[in-house]
């Protein structure tokens, strides 16, 4: 049957989500950049492409689409199948929790455990939120976590920080689009090199913590991402360290540094034995995001 066919038959969003279940279930695709399995990736695909609420999609199932909608979504499932290319960059969008960010191939697709905690103001790791007035995300890609904490921390003036200048053309983009350029300021860094005499009350990162045997067996849809955003050495730890070592210099008294690690909390102790790290709990378990006082930091 050819596509033409294939696309006279399909009437209904009901039909074309019953076909792209089936395209995704048929195929090799690898769901990991917000959804699990074929069904949750094909209503963000669809619903998303047609810009429709994923949260009511009872009230437009059995809604008919366009000619040209037909055929640009036809397109778009096809090269999320054949070409590996995620659904986010497909659609030029992203979500953590409520909020809604701009991304494209500049940037990895948001995904960070830390978002959870965001939600909550950090509770109960920080009892006032109103007394948050410098943060910073180091690795900021998107400058998803950024926006988060602007939300979160209403009075404070926090910086993005990115080595990548494509990433933080992206950033701009969603602070923009959040209306927040009055409140964060774009830095282009190496971590922290350029950002001598500055200091902050909260630090956060989700820096590049992949290791050298998880890069080499990625799938195809994680080689579309920047790899510079995702490796972090032979033991996936090289960012964090230099972080740990070096946020001391940058927070005020009291304050604190929030860091992702993925799966290295082993490896992590190992390193620094001597170390108090407090673990947040996320919905992954309290093994993956951990939380150290500027009075816990190495000098």
């Amino acid at each position: 049957m050819s596509q033409t066919q294939i696309l006279n038959e399909l009437f209904s969003i009901r039909d074309w989500l019953r076909y792209a279940v089936s395209r995704f279930e048929d195929s090799d695709v690898f769901f990991g950049h917000g959804t699990s399995n074929a069904y949750d990736e094909a209503v963000w695909l669809i619903f998303g492409f047609l810009h429709l609420p994923h949260d009511t999609i009872e009230n437009f199932l059995d809604a008919h689409l366009t000619s040209k909608e037909k055929k640009d979504l036809s397109f778009l499932i096809e090269k999320r199948i054949n070409d590996k290319i995620p659904t986010a960059y497909l659609l030029n969008e992203a979500w953590l929790r409520d909020y809604k960010f701009y991304v494209d191939e500049r940037v990895i697709v948001p995904r960070s455990l830390i978002a959870e905690s965001l939600s909550e103001n950090l509770y109960p790791w920080i009892d006032d939120p109103e007394k948050i007035y410098s943060a910073l995300d180091l690795c900021t890609g998107s400058g998803c976590l950024g926006i988060m904490m602007a939300h979160s921390f209403q009075n404070a003036m926090i910086d993005l920080v990115d080595l990548s200048e494509k990433a933080l053309q992206v950033a701009e983009i969603n602070v923009n689009h959040y209306g927040l350029h009055d409140r964060i300021e774009l830095i282009q860094s190496d971590l922290f090199n350029g950002l001598e005499g500055k200091k902050y009350d909260l630090i956060i990162s989700n820096p590049p913590y992949v290791n050298q045997t998880s890069v080499d067996s990625f799938p195809m849809e994680f080689l579309k991402e920047p790899s510079m955003a995702l490796g972090s050495g032979e033991d996936g730890l090289d960012h964090t360290i230099r972080i740990i070592h070096e946020a001391k210099e940058y927070l005020n008294d009291n304050g604190m540094l929030i860091v992702e690690i993925g799966h290295n909390k082993e490896i992590l102790l190992k390193k620094f034995p001597k170390l108090q790290f407090q673990w947040l709990d996320v919905s992954l378990g309290n093994d993956f995001v951990f939380m150290l006082e500027k009075s816990q930091l190495p000098d």
